[in-house]
């Protein structure tokens, strides 16, 4: 048993770490909603996100949304879509950040759903809109330290058509860094992938305060 059980885990690992598949090729969403204090006080600095502007108020900003296998996910694949033009990735700042992020986050995951650039786009910005970001995260005032599951049980209050096993909460260090919210091609609430499902346990994360 235990040598197909290695064997399955390196099946797992070499399915995820993949690169170049066919578009479309995918079973579900992954939305990524990033905790934007903690990464500008991170990896942020220096870079000039708008983001990370002083007054900006910005608190859960649009990772990416993520093409996902029921185990594993594909990247950079291939595709025939055009990639998007400047200006469309410009105007996914307002939820991504930046213009930078928005263009990373195709290259690496849209090219990935078989859909254009801009109806890519549309569907992130339309999956980001349907998830109501709970009011306590947007009037944070000041640095708190919280339990990870905090943090999911407020989303699942504020969103009632979620339950436990379509989100998980993940940790940077100290951190509370994503909330990844698990979606159908229609963007309807799922269940998460077993790989997917790996919530942060930490009872004390950090929560940077909204700038």
């Amino acid at each position: 048993m235990r040598f197909f059980a290695i064997c399955a885990a390196v099946l797992l690992a070499c399915h995820a770490l993949a690169e170049g598949e066919r578009a479309g090729d995918f079973d579900y969403y992954v939305l990524a909603l990033s905790w934007s204090p903690g990464w500008c006080a991170t990896d942020g600095k220096g870079r000039n996100a708008r983001q990370c502007d002083p007054g900006s108020g910005a608190d859960f900003v649009l990772h990416g949304l993520w093409p996902q296998y029921e185990a594993g996910w594909p990247s950079y694949c291939r595709t025939t879509a055009r990639d998007p033009s400047r200006a469309q990735s410009a105007a996914m700042a307002d939820v991504m950040g930046s213009d930078g992020a928005a263009w990373y986050q195709w290259k690496k995951h849209g090219r990935c759903s078989g859909l254009t650039a801009a109806d890519y786009f549309a569907t992130a910005r339309q999956a980001y809109e349907s998830v109501a970001i709970p009011v306590p995260f947007q009037q944070l005032a000041r640095d708190v330290r919280l339990p990870a599951e905090a943090v999911e049980q407020a989303f699942l209050d504020a969103n009632p058509r979620l339950s436990p096993e379509m989100v998980t909460v993940t940790c940077a260090g100290e951190r509370i860094d994503e909330v990844r919210i698990c979606l159908t091609k229609d963007l309807v609430p799922r269940r998460c992938g077993a790989d997917v499902r790996r919530d942060c346990r930490k009872p004390d994360a950090v929560m940077e305060r909204v700038r």
